[in-house]
């Protein structure tokens, strides 16, 4: 045999391998591409209709300590969530370790829910001994009165930053007669039981929304809902406090609600109240933790 007929054959050889491995390896790379493509459409279709899980963002954590001024006022279960639409703080789970906060503070009711720790600082006379903590939720609003000077009897005018505290737990960082205290305080995450809780008053053509019990930053900066029929995703405008409204029809629709508090993160609870939910039920949704 020449050597030309062994190089032919040996040339004739390496092609049909060539050819035979051809169809494989092409299949195997259109289904690497097709499932690339799969997972990139599984991707993007779910992240059109969803917002970043809040795992994306960090929990809440607690703020730097400022100085300010602390006082305590009179009332009861019932008062001291006026300004944030809280009807009974202890029933709504805030228990009486509420503060009315400076109309600063205050920030035409977006605090409502947030966390506080305050001690009593600079006043050994006053203030107990160890400078204990006490771990407070603004549930209402400590009004300015101009008609005094901010640092004789206004204490709660802009721009100071102070707490009117529920006299029945001001007693756990200073005596009564102190009258008023040198205080520090940071926000700290609130801690709560259970999810959070979304009251339905009002009437079909005027929805009120009350949300409370909010862990997390505690307070809400944005409110939306949205139907499982023709409602859809519907932001609420913020009445007072925590309390949000609409005049779209949520009558006869399963309701989900989203959250947005002040740290960036959402909450969604999905369908949370069925279609046949009435006007005055309270329904519990997904927490921040």
């Amino acid at each position: 045999m020449s050597i030309s007929n062994i190089s032919l054959r040996t040339l004739l050889g390496s092609l049909m391998l060539l050819v035979a491995a051809m169809p494989h390896h092409v299949h195997v790379v259109h289904a690497n591409v097709n499932a690339s493509w799969k997972k990139a459409i599984h991707h993007a279709g779910r992240n059109k209709y969803s917002l970043p899980h809040k795992h994306h963002r960090r929990r809440f954590q607690p703020g730097p300590w400022k100085h300010a001024h602390a006082t305590f006022y009179d009332g009861g279960s019932t008062s001291f969530g006026g300004a944030c639409g809280y009807d009974d703080v202890v029933k709504d789970g805030y228990g009486l370790g509420t503060v009315a906060v400076s109309e600063t503070l205050f920030n035409n009711g977006q605090s409502c829910g947030s966390c506080y720790e305050i001690k009593c600082v600079d006043d050994p006379q006053w203030c107990k001994p160890g400078q204990p903590s006490l771990m407070v939720t603004a549930t209402n609003n400590c009004p300015a009165n101009y008609y005094l000077p901010a640092d004789n009897g206004g204490w709660c005018n802009p721009p100071r930053e102070h707490f009117d505290i529920a006299k029945l737990v001001f007693l756990q960082i200073a005596e009564y007669q102190a009258g008023i205290i040198p205080v520090m305080y940071r926000r700290v995450p609130c801690k709560k039981q259970g999810g959070i809780r979304y009251t339905i008053s009002g009437n079909p053509y005027y929805n009120e929304v009350l949300v409370w019990n909010v862990g997390g930053a505690g307070d809400v900066t944005s409110l939306q809902v949205k139907g499982d029929d023709k409602l859809k995703w519907t932001a609420l405008k913020r009445m007072w406090g925590q309390k949000w409204v609409t005049d779209a029809m949520l009558v006869g629709e399963s309701l989900t609600f989203r959250v947005r508090a002040s740290d960036g993160r959402f909450s969604t609870s999905w369908h949370v109240a069925p279609k046949t939910w009435q006007f005055g039920q309270t329904f519990e949704g997904k927490n921040f933790k």
